[in-house]
């Protein structure tokens, strides 16, 4: 590669990102709006300055149409299972039996916030807890643009070791990290305590939200002891098996919260009257819609459904071999630009695996879901129909924003603007560069929307400019992946994926405003980290 490592080029290649960000925050531009300038802006910044050719340039763009279509098949069945869910009206049987289980308010916000989608993210990923996690707090009464917000959060810690470690083993591939040797360890010990770092941020940082200082006081051992459950416990077991180092102590918690529940300190009904995020009198209005005679457990008959679906498919080998062998993909042919930046020629680009992947459970689920109710007579006449007419609806107009995003990020990786970004910090920074080793992770998730895209970019350059500055490449490979998941909660594509089911489209830069006064403070605080272990 020969593309020049100067301020120049490292101020093009951050411009899309830049004005991405002041159209979305500033402006307050939803992600539709926003995604289209980013994409020119990448384009002809590669072509004029990258020297990137027309075949380079729609190359990446076909794997970024690719990727972005998996995106949405996704966010379709996802919002399919909210359409089942708001057909029948379950979301408010889920309020009232939720709070019920959990008087505390606070508690349920937790519970419904931060441990559920732990959950989820444990077992499935891919945006799947922002886009059901929505929803349900909305149905609890949270306000449409906070029920992005928590979700967000919430599922952040679980990008590395969730998905039954998709993220982290992309990151041991890129690197070379054989399973079980000692470097393998190292670096899986490192990301784990600086993953628990921020999964106690995010437990304090919705205490916060939810009523500031007082709501801090009251939940603090609460989130304490959840903190200790999922990033200790996840800590221990990424140096047993790594696979299940997030679901086993993301199912934990969600025992533990409705212990809780059960305690002096959380049994009885307590709330932050004047909280931010509540909107408690539209909830109230909606009492007597409730369908007749359904039960707490029957409302999340297709949640249930999706847990034991993905878990079934996903750990039970000899069914995931068996289903994981068909594959869908495209191949591509080299593409080299006038610098010499190679992108290899591949066989099959990002294969999908129609009956392994998230959208298929979610599918399984919202059909076994619809056939259910409709037998118990909660969907009446016509209500399939609806269901599928409002899930089409609400997803076309993110299509446009995914596809776009993707497509952008894909040429920024293939004309060399990524590389770019990443080799001008180092080389600007020396070893102080260490400080910002999250925030190339992070880097990596907000653009592509995936910690395990972040890795597989990111992670071979972070190793090799850790050992050209003498320090500890475990160390910096584990903030890596940290600042990965930090970056999940402010990626464009996942806060499409919560806007889209909250109904509340266009309304992305709001969304992100309020998330990345928490998301880079907290990176921070790892780089800090990070310099003082190696400078030890």
């Amino acid at each position: 590669m020969n593309i020049p490592v100067n301020l120049f080029m490292w101020v093009l290649a951050c411009l899309p990102i830049i004005v991405l960000l002041v159209l979305m925050i500033r402006f307050q531009w939803g992600a539709t709006d926003a995604a289209p300038i980013g994409l020119a802006i990448t384009v002809f910044t590669g072509i004029v300055f990258y020297k990137a050719d027309l075949k380079v340039i729609v190359s990446e763009g076909s794997k970024g149409i690719w990727n972005a279509l998996t995106i949405l098949i996704i966010v379709w069945t996802a919002v399919l299972l909210y359409q089942v869910g708001n057909e029948t009206h379950a979301f408010l049987v889920i309020r009232d039996g939720m709070r019920k289980l959990l008087p505390n308010e606070l508690l349920l916000i937790l519970a419904m916030g931060w441990i559920f989608e732990s959950f989820l993210q444990g077992i499935t990923g891919f945006g799947v807890p922002v886009a059901v996690g929505a929803p349900l707090l909305i149905g609890i009464g949270v306000k449409p643009m906070w029920a992005v917000i928590i979700p967000l959060l919430g599922q952040s810690w679980g990008n590395t070791f969730g998905t039954l470690a998709a993220a982290w083993d992309a990151l041991g591939m890129s690197v070379g990290l054989t399973t079980g040797s000692r470097d393998y360890l190292v670096t899986a010990l490192w990301a784990a305590v600086f993953i628990w770092v921020w999964n106690l941020i995010i437990g304090v940082t919705i205490c916060w939200f939810y009523g500031k200082g007082k709501a801090i006081r009251k939940g603090i051992l609460a989130v304490a002891l959840i903190s200790v459950i999922q990033g200790g416990g996840e800590l221990l077991l990424t140096q047993v098996n790594t696979t299940i180092a997030c679901f086993v102590p993301a199912c934990i918690s969600l025992i533990i919260i409705l212990m809780l529940g059960r305690l002096p300190a959380f049994r009885n009904e307590w709330n932050v009257k004047e909280s931010q995020i509540m909107e408690r009198k539209t909830v109230a209005q909606e009492d007597g819609e409730k369908p007749e005679g359904m039960t707490l457990v029957q409302a999340f008959v297709p949640y249930f459904l999706l847990s034991v679906i993905a878990l079934v498919v996903l750990l039970v080998e000899p069914v995931h071999t068996f289903l994981g062998r068909i594959q869908i993909g495209f191949s591509f042919p080299e593409t080299v630009t006038g610098y010499g930046y190679v992108n290899e020629a591949v066989e099959s680009f990002s294969p999908l695996s129609p009956f392994t992947h998230a959208s298929m459970f979610l599918l399984i689920s919202s059909l076994a879901g619809m056939i259910y109710y409709r037998k118990k007579g909660w969907i009446k006449k016509g209500g399939i129909g609806r269901i599928f007419i409002r899930a089409v609806s609400m997803t076309m107009p993110s299509g446009m924003a995914i596809i776009g995003l993707v497509i952008m990020s894909k040429i920024m990786a293939g004309t060399g603007q990524t590389v770019v970004l990443a080799n001008g910090i180092a080389n600007v920074l020396g070893k102080v560069y260490v400080i910002l080793s999250p925030f190339i992770g992070l880097l990596g998730s907000f653009m592509t929307g995936s910690n395990m895209s972040s890795n597989i970019l990111f992670a071979g350059f972070q190793s090799t400019t850790a050992n050209l500055l003498h320090v500890d490449p475990s160390i910096v490979l584990g903030a890596q992946t940290a600042g990965g998941s930090i970056g999940s909660a402010i990626s464009p594509s996942n806060i499409i994926l919560g806007t889209t089911t909250a109904n509340i489209l266009g309304s992305e830069g709001k969304v992100l405003k309020k998330i990345i006064v928490i998301t880079v403070p907290a990176a921070v605080v790892i780089g800090i980290l990070v310099l003082a272990l190696t400078s030890l």
